[in-house]
């Protein structure tokens, strides 16, 4: 595939941190009078790309959305704490085909997450020197398919692909106009993209 950079989703595409966010969200939200539970791994993994006010409404329906926004506020400051510290399951061959990648393209990552939570990926899996430049709507406050083009503009990319798991992904990499690739492995679905069953399989595929 003819392209000059690659853009990365990060969950259920760089790793699976379902895990430790159910943790932390268990944390921030005990004692907490309108929440009886915190959400479980399952369905936290299905709200996975969601936008903030999407995912409040699936995971705290109960509560109006001003609130929801708070609680997941609450939620990413220690989800944010707990990664740094745990780090999450990088999925098995994904730093080798990182590295391969890096060495003939440049990385970067694009994410509907929290302002501090791709650092947190890169602190805690020191990360940091395979990726020149990343970008959240928790930052900017644009849309993903935006964060895209953000991305490739100010890196001078004429021909990027974005690599992510879900339809949402897919169809974010369409607006944006960028050939999509579809991790196979993670949690959604991508019907008629190019796939990957195996962060391994990726610079096969990418490279000349």
């Amino acid at each position: 595939m003819n392209c000059d950079g690659v853009i990365f989703d990060l969950d259920g595409t760089l790793w699976d941190a379902t895990d430790e966010l159910a943790a932390s969200w268990a944390q921030a939200l005990a004692g907490e009078p309108d929440v009886p539970r915190p959400p479980t791994k399952e369905e936290l993994e299905k709200v996975m790309g969601m936008t903030d006010k999407q995912l409040v409404a699936v995971i705290f329906p109960q509560v109006e959305q001003a609130r929801g926004l708070a609680l997941f506020e609450k939620c990413c400051a220690a989800e944010n704490i707990y990664l740094r510290q745990h780090g999450g399951r990088l999925y098995e061959g994904l730093v080798p085909a990182l590295e391969a990648l890096a060495e003939k393209l440049p990385l970067f990552i694009v994410s509907n997450c929290n302002l501090g939570y791709i650092p947190a990926f890169l602190e805690a899996h020191k990360l940091d020197s395979l990726f020149q430049d990343w970008e959240c709507i928790g930052r900017t406050g644009k849309e993903k398919w935006e964060n895209i083009r953000l991305v490739a503009g100010r890196n001078g990319l004429k021909h990027p692909v974005y690599v992510g798991d879900t339809a949402m992904d897919q169809a974010s990499a369409t607006k944006a106009g960028v050939p999509f690739v579809h991790a196979a492995y993670g949690f959604g679905q991508a019907p008629g993209a190019p796939a990957v069953h195996s962060p391994q399989e990726l610079p096969g595929l990418l490279l000349p």
